[in-house]
């Protein structure tokens, strides 16, 4: 179930707060810590279909109660007999509010400033409080401190657990809480109001991450990060998957060390992960086998699980030369070894960058490096042995074609910027440093007549290779034209 809060501060709106949240969830929490003036509670809950949960906590449980401890305590044993489907309490006032009618204990531990390493024994401190449900709360920036909370919901355990993280990695738990039977988890009714931030809206949590098709037999795959690229990526992956009545789902996984991500997801029974360009060298050292391009370029941009373990591969190499082909062909077609004896000057330092130039090389192109870091640029050419341009003497260089690699470059008239006045209109510009969206080169480039290469064409291509090797098919080409706001 998806659970929407509502915090009301007027009775009068309290329950048009409920009301709109019920519409678009699954379960509604009334927060009775910011009500002005002590509220009926049976009068509030009363009249909806969906299972009501009151809480009201204090403020170092993430609550806003302004009143004394006996007030607040008060009032929990006021909304337990008004019997809601389900009260909210810590460890310590469960001790204090008994059982009551058929309304089920959430028992809650909250840790607003530091995630929690193990939980077994306030889990069994929590189960002999007479819990119904366990509920769990604490940062989660990151997927190793949301680790205890995977584990637990991951173990089968008698008492169901139900957990809020805090931060970007609380996604993650989520998606999987769905999926190993966690009761329900929280969602914001609308953007702005959240209950901290990062919460997706209920919205965003079904359009995007597609929470309600996930079930026990769903399988992950696994998505580094959580940017505006991996967001794209997710909604494109679950909407091909639906579209194509496949039971995957994107995970996304704000990852930090890689130290014992494949221990992790090995877990999680996840075999498959993708990264963004920005990653693809810092994961690749986890994988025991690479294909010929990342072992020599130190740079991939998926890794796969296969009997013998995991393999790494490099996507967006290979779907941007093609790319780069593609729109020489549209003026030339028919023509053979495009590359040859055309002059390309790549810019970056990245690994990336690396694969980029390995693969031009590979194609006959006469390769040039540059970048505002002369020393990484030179040790890309003499790794492929290729032209090494000074970022000073750029401007003296005549090229075909630019291919862009570095996300951090600028445009402008400084020292260490790419003067715009560069380009001409017989250049080709092509640019995957922030692949799927366009960039200011592009746009540039484009003003000042230049050929440029489609960065919606070449993140197809990607996608479409990713997703084939995940799942043996290719994402039909309507999933590519819709997009939620959710993920821009």
């Amino acid at each position: 179930m998806i659970c929407i809060s509502v915090t009301p501060e007027s009775r009068n709106f309290a329950k048009v707060d409920i009301l709109n949240a019920a519409a678009q969830s699954d379960m509604v929490e009334l927060c009775l810590d910011r009500l002005i003036k002590t509220p009926d509670i049976g009068d509030l809950i009363s009249g909806f279909d969906v299972p009501i949960l009151v809480s009201c906590r204090r403020p170092e449980e993430g609550g806003q109660f302004k009143g004394t401890e006996t007030e607040r305590i008060n009032l929990l044993r006021q909304a337990i007999i008004a019997e809601p489907a389900y009260i909210e309490l810590d460890l310590e006032t469960a001790k204090q509010v008994p059982r009551f009618g058929k309304t089920k204990r959430v028992i809650s531990y909250t840790s607003l400033k530091k995630p929690l390493s193990e939980v077994d024994d306030i889990f069994d401190e929590m189960a002999e409080a007479k819990a119904d449900i366990i509920k769990f709360t604490w940062p989660t920036p990151t997927l190793q401190t949301a680790w205890p909370l995977l584990a637990a919901i991951s173990q089968k355990r008698d008492i169901p657990v139900v957990g809020l993280g805090l931060g970007p990695a609380g996604i993650t738990f989520s998606l999987l809480g769905a999926k190993y039977g966690s009761p329900w988890t929280y969602a914001a009714l609308e953007k702005g109001m959240e209950a901290f931030d990062g919460q997706p809206t209920v919205a965003e949590l079904n359009e995007v991450f597609g929470f309600q098709k996930i079930s026990a037999k769903t399988k992950f795959i696994g998505v580094a990060g959580l940017g505006v690229a991996e967001r794209r990526t997710i909604e494109v992956f679950n909407k091909g998957a639906e579209k194509l009545g496949l039971d995957y789902i994107c995970l996304p996984l704000v990852i930090n060390d890689f130290k014992q991500i494949h221990k992790m997801l090995g877990i999680l029974k996840i075999r498959s992960l993708v990264v963004s360009p920005r990653m693809g060298e810092f994961i690749l050292p986890l994988a025991e086998h690479l294909e010929e391009s990342s072992e020599k370029t130190g740079y991939g941009d998926l890794q796969l699980n296969q009997p013998n373990g995991w393999h790494a591969y490099d996507t967006v190499r290979r779907s941007a030369v093609k790319s780069l082909e593609a729109s020489f062909e549209k003026k030339t077609p028919g023509a053979k070894d495009i590359f040859q004896r055309k002059n390309i000057l790549v810019v970056g330092k990245s690994g990336l960058t690396k694969a980029i130039v390995y693969s031009l090389v590979q194609q006959g192109g006469v390769v040039s490096v540059t970048s505002d870091n002369d020393k990484a640029a030179q040790g890309i050419a003499r790794t492929f042995d290729v032209r090494y341009v000074p970022f000073a003497n750029l401007y003296d260089t005549l090229t075909d074609i630019v291919v862009q690699t570095d996300p951090e470059l600028i445009l402008g008239s400084g020292k260490t910027h790419l003067n715009p006045a560069y380009l001409r209109e017989n250049m080709t510009v092509m640019d995957v440093s922030q692949l799927p969206e366009e960039t200011e080169l592009m746009r540039e480039a484009e003003s000042r007549g230049c050929e440029v290469v489609s960065v919606d064409e070449i993140y197809r291509k990607q996608l479409n290779q990713i997703f084939k090797a995940i799942t043996g098919l290719t994402i039909p080409g309507e999933v590519f034209e819709s997009r939620s706001e959710y993920s821009r």
